[in-house]
């Protein structure tokens, strides 16, 4: 196959950062992605590049050398898909809501929709990537719809998950430690199949770099990559908890046994808790999924890794009731930092939205800065709670652009969010403009604790008290 054109359908998190890549690196291709949303691709095709949907280091710059070039935003879903040899599926599939799996299965609505869109419009032969996180076998009923639909054209279905995280996405993309690509390799067309998308990313991509699967356990393998990367922060943060009670710090402990190299140092910082899109939704489907086939200790076992993060929360959430002498009624509570990790504007499952809930129950006055979430999307991650009404939530909570005017009369300081930026404030200018006693919980490690003190802080550190 001669590969002309690629299309994505979704232009999210995945899809328009992967597809910024591929036509950068592949200037020969047409790139195009596409969305339902009128919203979303004007913002991709806004002249001001700092109005792009997604805040991700490097992204902004590889736009700007490749938009309306060989990289294409639209909502014209029937043309792209029409014209594209190789069309990637980047939809959102979150936990499902109600039915059967409700709270841990994952909802395949937008998957099956963009099946039976390819299935109606394509007028070729197409090659079909699943690049949203599946539940392992999702490729089966992909091709069920495909090959039931009103045409006669011959679709392979791959896998190709993406293991990108978020605040490093581009890097990631730019230098992959894999590119797993999963098909049917017991017939002709699925082994050509996979060779066209691996020679797609054989334009920047280091040939043994790239591994091939059949397309189950390259399914499989994304989640349990998820579900193995949570299950460290959380061992970790068991331990912090533990750390507390015996007066061992958790950064040393962190330290000792990260240099072990069978262990390793990623992701072994304690903090208040894991957030993001991917986490906690691919935790969940692996339970059910395990629990689907009868595995009733496989599923409970990867339960617990959610279970000790939402412990986590809560417990963050409990330290600052309790280090205020048990009541921040009227209190003015400060958090710095929404976002669920530094370098994003994603919001999903942050810690921040359960930490401030818990506090607006006890009737606190909640105040946040971050420096790339908006107030919009701050208020709208309280209102899906639906714990309070709207208005409710708008009386007890602020958000303000300016980290000094946030912090001024603060009862407390929370850091949630782990920016670089927060570092390098005058923390003895904050201090001194805070009620008294003033507190700071640091739920990032991210702080010289014994310079705070210095100053005057009563200070607590998720895993040294």
């Amino acid at each position: 196959m001669s590969l002309k054109k690629i299309c994505c359908i979704g232009a999210g998190y995945v899809g328009g950062p992967t597809m910024s890549v591929i036509a950068e690196k592949c200037p020969h291709i047409e790139v195009e992605v596409v969305d339902i949303s009128e919203a979303r691709i004007a913002q991709w095709n806004d002249e001001d590049l700092n109005n792009l949907p997604i805040y991700e280091p490097g992204l902004k710059e590889i736009v700007e050398n490749t938009r309306n070039k060989n990289l294409f935003f639209s909502t014209d879903v029937a043309r792209a898909i029409e014209e594209s040899d190789i069309i990637f599926i980047s939809v959102t599939t979150p936990t499902k809501q109600y039915g059967v799996g409700q709270g841990m299965a994952a909802d395949l609505k937008y998957v099956e929709i963009c099946a039976r869109q390819i299935g109606k419009y394509a007028k070729s032969n197409k090659i079909v990537v699943e690049k949203s996180t599946l539940p392992v076998r999702t490729a089966e009923a992909i091709r069920d719809i495909l090959e039931n639909s009103d045409n006669d054209y011959s679709f392979e279905i791959l896998s190709n998950p993406e293991f990108l995280a978020e605040g490093t996405a581009i890097n990631d993309l730019l230098f992959p430690d894999r590119v797993l690509i999963g098909g049917n390799s017991d017939t002709e067309s699925g082994i050509a199949a996979m060779n066209v998308l691996k020679d797609l990313y054989l334009n920047w991509v280091q040939d043994d770099h790239v591994v091939l699967s059949n397309v189950w356990s390259s399914e499989l393998s994304k989640l349990v990559a998820n579900a193995f990367l949570a299950q460290r922060v959380s061992s970790i943060n068991a331990i912090s908890e533990l750390c507390e009670v015996t007066e061992a710090n958790i950064k040393e402990v962190s330290k000792a046994i990260g240099m072990d190299s069978r262990i390793g140092p990623k992701f072994l910082n304690a903090s208040v808790g894991f957030g993001g899109s991917c986490f906690q939704k691919d935790i969940l489907n692996l339970v059910y999924i395990s629990n689907s086939y009868g595995l009733k200790e496989v599923g409970d076992y990867w339960q617990q890794v959610i279970t000790l993060n939402d412990h986590q929360k809560r417990r963050f959430a409990y330290k600052i009731v309790s280090k205020l002498y048990n009541t921040v009624s009227d209190k003015k509570i400060t958090l710095l930092g929404w976002a669920f990790k530094k370098d994003t504007n994603d919001t999903r499952e942050s810690a921040s939205i359960y930490v401030a809930d818990y506090l607006m129950n006890e009737q606190a006055k909640i105040v946040v800065y971050d420096p790339k979430v908006t107030a919009e999307q701050i208020y709208a991650d309280l209102d899906y709670l639906n714990t309070r009404s709207e208005k409710e939530n708008r009386a007890l909570l602020e958000v303000v652009n300016d980290p000094i005017e946030a912090c001024q009369d603060a009862h407390a300081i929370a850091i949630m969010t782990e920016w670089d930026e927060f570092k390098s404030y005058d923390w003895k200018s904050i201090y001194d403009n805070m009620f008294k006693p003033a507190f700071l919980f640091d739920g990032r490690a991210l702080l010289d604790v014994e310079s705070l003190k210095g100053i005057g802080f009563e200070t607590y550190v998720i895993g040294k008290g």
